[in-house]
């Protein structure tokens, strides 16, 4: 067949691709045929049949409402964000302002179950302590920091029944924060933090103002458990 053979209409196969890449390559096709935006029919799941416009203005509807929904999301977000730094704030005051241990546990027991809501506050240290605290755990927990934070600075998810009986001397249901303790690059222990949510504690948080508070509190810790 010569090149110059003109294909015979019968001869194309049309296609959703040939017809949008027509369109594409053709954006002046419905200005030379512009009753076709109005005639064209659509089916509609909603409303039936619906001319290109119509079709057209439901889609960059639904895209706003998206767009809206998705700025709501941000605003509530960032509003969280904001009184949890207004928080951690307030009680980096007052842990500063403890002049000893039990002072010092009793406001970090405080700021998690009452500001916070959270089911318990534990602390493991591998050195022990004189001081004499219900937050203090005397169980031998070194077989869970090695487990859970040899390699991290922060556990989140579940823990194993045994693993739970150590640390919080029973059974918890719902979600725990490991905290690893670090002062003068030395591990000195964990904080553990327990929620009755099985999902509050998830991996994918963001440790900023926790790093922050992992950092203080060791110091203090240190400084009033050991001085």
């Amino acid at each position: 067949m010569n090149d110059s053979t003109p294909i015979q209409l019968d001869e194309v196969s049309l296609t959703d691709d040939l017809i949008v890449d027509y369109l594409h390559d053709n954006p002046e096709f419905f200005n030379r045929n512009p009753e076709l935006i109005t005639s064209l029919r659509l089916s509609d799941v909603h409303r039936g049949t619906v001319s290109l416009v119509q079709r057209q203005q439901s889609q960059q509807r639904q895209k706003i409402h998206g767009l809206e929904e998705e700025i709501t999301q941000l605003m509530a977000i960032a509003n969280h964000n904001e009184q949890l730094f207004v928080l951690y704030s307030d009680l980096y005051l007052r842990l500063l302002d403890c002049s000893s241990a039990p002072e010092l546990l009793d406001c970090l027991y405080q700021a998690t179950t009452e500001l916070l809501s959270l089911s318990g506050l534990k602390v493991w240290l591998k050195e022990n302590t004189e001081v004499d605290h219900a937050s203090i755990v005397k169980n031998d927990c070194a077989g869970v920091m090695n487990n859970r934070l040899s390699k991290d600075d922060y556990y989140f998810g579940r823990l194993q029944k045994s693993e739970q009986e150590l640390i919080f001397s029973q059974h918890q249901e719902g979600s725990v924060v490991l905290i690893k303790l670090n002062h003068i690059n030395d591990d000195i222990g964990f904080i553990a933090i327990s929620s009755a949510d099985a999902d509050h504690f998830d991996p994918r948080m963001d440790t900023l103002l926790l790093s922050q508070f992992r950092k203080l509190v060791a110091k203090l810790l240190f400084q009033q458990l050991y001085k």
